[in-house]
């Protein structure tokens, strides 16, 4: 076996310019997304909180919903809001789930322990919306705040934490150490201590809540690494989880699999029914 050793930390989270194409991201889901809203039953920019971003979006199935879908974004806590993603909803609604999609604040404005309050304020809110059991996913920077979750000091409330069912944590950080070696640090405003203290992977899991870890097999080595972690680790303290590398998948295009009900993706966090 031979040892990988970083030498380049910006490149080992660099993203973009290791995918072919991958300059055409984010732009490349504006259309679909602003598309699918048009189409959908949707009630949008529900207030979770006083700020400007503390907005979400709300798609409802047909019928009564078998539960509340999350989906919160990525962007490295630093860019994008809600609007990029709502085609992604098109998964878990045809399966008749009700999907909530939140915007929150980015640093430098605040910091990523603030952000991740927000994500649960906006998940206790939604959750008074709409009832059953509740399956939380989030790509990236996104895997990051819902593991946070289901985390033994989540800000989810009492009642809320007793539906979580499943966490998805596609392409996840888990562990923010690295981040200190990254240029992008000077944003995220880090230190060891908030690095060890929002590092879902240092803490210890909610019992009874599902974790499925999902990668890109053409990712880049540290989210391979980053995914396989959290799984590893809180599997050692109890909890049923499950890493899974999708073949030919990239950073972008590996949350393709949420708008296809019958992906291998949705498959596995909502059942084969």
């Amino acid at each position: 076996m031979v040892a990988h050793i970083v030498t380049d930390w910006d490149d080992a989270y660099e993203n973009g310019r290791n995918i072919p194409g991958g300059s055409g991201y984010p732009a490349a889901w504006v259309g679909p997304s602003s598309a699918f809203r048009e189409g959908a039953d949707a009630r949008l920019d529900i207030a979770y909180g006083a700020g400007v971003r503390h907005r979400y979006d709300l798609f409802l199935p047909e019928g009564t919903p078998k539960g509340l879908f999350v989906f919160v974004h990525g962007g490295y806590w630093v860019a994008l809001d809600k609007s990029f993603w709502s085609h992604l909803a098109a998964g878990p609604l045809a399966r008749g789930w009700a999907v909530m999609m939140p915007s929150y604040d980015l640093c430098p404005d605040v910091s990523i322990a603030e952000i991740t309050a927000q994500v649960g304020a906006a998940i206790n809110h939604a959750a008074g919306e709409v009832a059953g059991p509740i399956v939380l996913s989030g790509h990236s920077a996104g895997g990051h705040l819902v593991t946070a979750m289901m985390c033994e000091d989540t800000p989810l409330s009492g009642p809320v934490r007793d539906r979580l069912a499943h966490v998805l944590s596609i392409s996840g950080l888990h562990d923010l150490r690295p981040m200190l070696k990254t240029a992008r640090n000077q944003v995220l405003g880090l230190d060891m201590q908030s690095a060890e203290a929002n590092s879902p992977a240092l803490k210890r899991p909610l019992p009874n809540v599902r974790l499925t870890t999902w990668v890109g097999g053409g990712e880049r080595q540290e989210f391979l690494r980053q995914s396989a972690l959290l799984s590893n680790i809180w599997h050692g303290l109890g909890c049923v989880t499950q890493d899974v590398p999708e073949p030919d998948r990239h950073h972008f295009n590996v949350i393709d699999g949420l708008m296809d009900p019958e992906s291998a993706m949705l498959r596995v966090v909502l059942g084969g029914e």
